[in-house]
């Protein structure tokens, strides 16, 4: 599946319901932008059972507010529907395609394990 431009309308229902949604947060006048797009494109075609959108951060000024982007290109990714990786920077190929690889790997039992103890000890310092 080759990636697909997101907007702000479709997005928590992209993200909420696809397993693994990578999004390349970009802008037409950024260069690293340009140099990634072409890779981001590649290892899309690879793996067709994941979402890679594109977020102009030019269009969608809100959804690029909302993950505090202040670099671009940036990368994030998203499996059942919970933030787990945020880079910012062009990612090499291959390292992009690991992602993807480890995504598909990654036990998001221990993950949501990992948020609730997280949440619970920043539940506790605010007490």
């Amino acid at each position: 599946m080759a990636s697909v431009e997101i907007h702000e309308p479709e997005f928590s229902n992209i993200i909420d319901n696809n397993s693994i949604v990578l999004l390349d947060f970009w802008a037409e006048w950024c260069g690293p932008c340009k140099a990634y797009g072409p890779v981001y494109e590649r290892v899309s075609e690879e793996f067709p059972d994941v979402v890679f959108g594109k977020i102009d951060t030019e269009a969608e000024p809100m959804l690029a507010q909302s993950f505090n982007i202040r670099s671009i290109p940036t990368t994030i990714a998203f499996k059942d529907g919970i933030g787990v990786f945020m880079q910012p920077g062009a990612l090499p190929e291959d390292a992009l395609r690991d992602l993807v690889s480890k995504l598909g790997e990654l036990d998001m039992d221990e993950v949501r394990a990992e948020l609730e103890t997280r949440n619970a000890a920043e539940n506790e310092e605010k007490e």
